[in-house]
């Protein structure tokens, strides 16, 4: 599919891209190309060969990491995102599987011209630098929250993060289907069920896909957000990397997924 101006203009403006030269995106993007792909469809499977970088323009992604018969949610991607960037830079195979949850324009830029642009232009290489550098302070905050909050503290959070990300409003709406967010989360459907039940007593009431958020300071006081783990928090003396300040002020921050978003 031929690629609008409007596509490329939102992909200049990534933070990835956003300060690179007009010669140096151009070819970047020369041999780009503009799919469109139905709810469900697979992008890639966890193994495969990654031959280029994807820019989610329209829709939503999910990447997930299966082991045996287990499978999880490591990441939802809206737009506008990349993915599989550390992967395209390595020339190495994909360590998470890549779907469409809903129906998704996809820009997918070629890895061997992104290589070969890295090689050539100093200013583009920092800027991979400094958005995988993003991505895996990512990766150590989604570790942190893992490994030292409990299922209802992770609750707890996503519902703080979320009211905030919806314009403080009592009843937020919930962004994934309950199973997905589960997965996100690190739990099992019915573990979910029961953390839900356990926040009543903190004014949470659940209908549906809609959460009602009656006592949200009782709510923050359980939840505990650290800036050191939640990326909506700013840091206490009020400073912050200028990279991951773009990624996060943007509300991007999921170029290379672990952000429970």
């Amino acid at each position: 599919m031929t690629m609008r101006e409007s596509d490329l203009d939102r992909v200049k403006a990534l933070p990835l891209f956003s300060k690179t030269s007009p010669e140096v995106f151009r070819d970047v993007t020369g041999g780009a190309f503009l799919q469109r792909f139905p709810a469900g469809t697979t992008l890639m499977m966890e193994g495969d060969t990654v031959d280029f970088l994807y820019v989610l323009l329209d829709g939503m992604v999910e990447l997930q990491g299966s082991w045996k018969e287990k499978e999880t949610t490591l990441a939802l991607l809206r737009p506008v995102s990349t993915f599989i960037l550390a992967a395209v830079v390595l020339d190495a195979d994909a360590l998470m599987s890549a779907r469409t949850l809903e129906r998704s324009e996809i820009l997918m830029l070629s890895g061997e011209a992104l290589r070969r642009v890295m090689r050539q232009d100093a200013d583009f290489s920092f800027a991979v630098a400094q958005e995988l550098s993003g991505c895996y302070r990512g990766l150590v905050r989604a570790v942190k929250n893992q490994k030292l909050r409990g299922g209802v503290e992770r609750l707890a959070n996503y519902l703080v993060t979320q009211r905030i990300r919806q314009d403080l409003i009592e009843t937020i709406v919930l962004p994934h289907e309950k199973r997905v967010l589960a997965s996100l989360l690190g739990m099992t459907p019915e573990n979910l069920s029961r953390a839900f039940a356990s926040l009543a007593k903190y004014g949470v009431v659940v209908r549906g896909g809609e959460v009602t958020l009656n006592r949200p300071d009782a709510l923050e006081r359980l939840a505990r957000p650290s800036p050191l783990i939640d990326n909506h928090m700013p840091p206490a003396d009020g400073v912050v990397g200028k990279a991951e300040s773009e990624r996060w002020s943007s509300a991007t921050g999921r170029s290379c997924g672990y952000v429970s978003s």
